[in-house]
């Protein structure tokens, strides 16, 4: 699908104002995780910019985000909307649709979860940034059914075919896609038949710098979720013999614990610091999930550290295979196991700086200015 997209340049400032005003529009913002951090950084390119959202809960929520204005769509106001949000799905597309962004020159929706099907005005150049179409929709809702309980099991068939309707037709309203790894840019040609640029999101690399001091640990963090899959990196070093040490918890703590070898260690949770300092220190850093894109590989990069990494997703963008890191290509134990033998030779001639360069690559400068370039305005 071809679209003319507007030069922003070109178009009169709207209400009086000198420039072009911009709203911001993300799915839910309840806690900080990698795409709240991107919505900071669309912050501090465009600091008067408006946000929007479904629901919003400060007290989660960075001081940057906070500064700004926030609209919320009637979802916020429904009972035990900040916990229980999801549960609205089916209301979002209505409530996406009643938003007013007729005031605004560029529109900016963060998908994930329903975000770019708001409605703007003709002059106006919306660009979406998707960290994924909704997994939960498209290729993962068998999964996701299967952990359903049974009547969200009963309701999804009928809703959820619902949804992915509003979501293909609710695509032809943006003009500009921005996913943030080559794999998310070939599910949005998947599932809504539009091309898409590549943006990889921001990563405070300069918040993190190799050590002298080298452990004998390798290291996994990530919340204790299935899809996830700690299971495979716990059953592998419980095989091997090898020092993990696992940061995070989760609904598979309990099951993981009992199930581990005495070489493996848990800790749910580290300050900045400490987890700063696991990166630098550990021989390599394990991703077993198949992801969007993962910013945790990227941390440890510029932390100086290889990375061992299930071989699909976002990981491809980031790990350069022989350079930066080791791929294992099924996702079990067994062939995690192969990948960590791999990664006792590959540690002999790894470089450092290496890792530290490739980690560059992610810079939110870079994301910055890919960012401007494509929205056009200055």
């Amino acid at each position: 699908m071809n679209l003319i997209v507007p030069d922003l340049a070109r178009q009169r400032p709207v209400r009086g104002f000198s420039k072009p005003r911009v709203a911001i529009v993300h799915y839910w913002l309840v806690s900080m995780r990698g795409g709240e951090r991107v919505i900071e950084r669309l912050l501090r390119l465009y600091p008067d910019a408006d946000v929007f959202t479904h629901v919003y809960d400060p007290s989660r929520m960075s001081a940057t985000i906070n500064r700004s204005r926030v609209t919320t769509t009637f979802i916020d106001k429904l009972p035990m909307s900040k916990r229980l949000y999801q549960y609205y799905l089916p209301l979002m597309p209505m409530a996406l649709e009643e938003l007013d962004l007729s005031g605004y020159d560029l529109v900016i929706s963060s998908e994930s979860g329903p975000a770019k099907g708001i409605v703007t005005r003709p002059g106006s150049l919306h660009l979406c940034y998707c960290h994924s179409p909704m997994r939960y929709l498209w290729d993962h809702y068998h999964q996701y059914k299967a952990q359903a309980n049974l009547l969200a099991r009963l309701a999804m068939p009928t809703m959820y075919h619902r949804l992915r309707n509003w979501d293909v037709s609710s695509s032809a309203r943006v003009d500009r896609f921005v996913a943030n790894s080559r794999f998310v840019q070939q599910r949005i040609d998947k599932v809504w038949r539009r091309q898409a640029d590549v943006v990889h999101p921001p990563v405070e690399t300069t918040l993190f710098r190799p050590s002298g001091e080298r452990g004998d640990f390798y290291l996994w963090v990530g919340q204790l979720v299935p899809y996830k899959r700690p299971d495979i990196a716990v059953d592998a070093f419980t095989a091997n013999g090898l020092p993990l040490l696992v940061v995070g918890s989760g609904g598979m703590s309990k099951r993981l614990r009992a199930r581990a070898g005495p070489n493996v260690k848990f800790v749910e949770r580290m300050d900045f610091d400490e987890l700063r300092s696991a990166y630098a220190r550990c021989k390599a850093y394990v991703m077993t999930a198949e992801e969007d894109f993962g910013i945790t590989p990227v941390e440890a990069m510029a932390s100086g550290r290889p990375v061992i990494a299930y071989g699909r997703g976002g990981v491809l963008d980031s790990v350069e295979e022989g350079r930066t890191g080791v791929f294992f290509d099924r996702q079990d134990a067994e062939s995690l196991v192969a990948a960590v033998d791999e990664m006792e030779h590959f540690l002999r001639h790894f470089d450092p700086d290496d890792a530290v360069r490739q980690a560059g690559r992610f810079a939110p400068e870079v994301f910055d200015a890919k960012i401007a370039e494509l929205t056009s305005v200055g």
